[in-house]
């Protein structure tokens, strides 16, 4: 099983994930709030002979799903972007938000539009790494908070080969039950390709996305700590950085 985290020094991934012990490592290749082309990381060949793995997450900016030309348009951008830095690294994937429509508009809408960022990139050879989508925690018009929704979206992505990484805080504060999550999950998607492990400050189905540290949040550590058993899939932790260390360490214990 590989464990780690999402390191806070993007500069230097490799180095900090050493100082984790960290088996796995995500990071962003560009600012997360803003539209830059990511430019050609500094320690690119570093990252790519490590033994650590290393996973990308996409900008939050991204939007795929929104029926706005002017926001879906440079999301679909944005991806293929971001997916070409990502294989530069040697990332095993590229980690992208569900996103969601305005209230109000069709849900139907933005999960075609999904597909249709699937079926343009197809014409141009596809993506060159694996795009995981992530499930959220808000919105009612979310393509990705529940899982009625992403059933829907994954009979339009399924056959393009899309991933999945399940987040346990978002799952919660969505309104899903942690319990079984995993068979759940993969009854409709049949793949879960990474874990994003993180406890909640907020209570169930709050819509609110704020992580804890394992032992702090609403969420029972060793439900967590099943979740981790039955998904069999890397772990990347995005705990606070207070707590990080002794994230690792129980999940270690706990899980092996």
């Amino acid at each position: 099983m590989r464990i780690g985290a999402h390191v806070r020094q993007d500069e230097d991934p490799i180095g900090y994930g050493e100082t984790l012990g960290a088996d796995v490592i995500q990071m962003f290749l560009t600012d997360p709030q803003k539209w830059e082309k990511p430019p050609t990381h500094p320690r690119t060949d570093e990252i790519r002979n490590s033994p650590i793995d290393v996973v990308v997450h996409s900008s939050y900016v991204i939007n795929v799903a929104s029926l706005n030309n002017r926001l879906r348009m440079p999301s679909r951008n944005a991806v293929a972007q971001q997916a070409q830095a990502a294989a530069d690294i040697g990332a095993s994937g590229l980690v992208v938000h569900g996103g969601h429509v305005r209230d109000g508009e069709d849900v139907n809408a933005g999960i075609v539009n999904w597909r249709k960022l699937f079926e343009r990139q197809a014409d141009k050879g596809g993506f060159p790494v694996p795009i995981l989508i992530e499930n959220t925690a808000g919105g009612d018009f979310a393509m990705a908070r529940h899982f009625d929704a992403i059933d829907r979206l994954w009979q339009e992505v399924g056959d393009f080969g899309a991933g999945f990484c399940l987040d346990t805080c978002h799952a919660w504060a969505g309104g899903e039950e942690l319990v079984g999550v995993v068979e759940r999950i993969k009854a409709i998607t049949g793949r879960i390709d990474l874990v994003h492990l993180n406890n909640s400050r907020d209570e169930f189905n709050s819509a609110r996305d704020r992580h804890a540290n394992l032992a702090d949040g609403t969420i029972d550590a060793e439900l967590l700590a099943e979740v981790v058993r039955t998904a069999d899939a890397p772990v990347v932790l995005e705990t606070p950085a207070e707590g990080l260390a002794e994230d690792l360490a129980y999940l270690r214990e706990t899980v092996g």
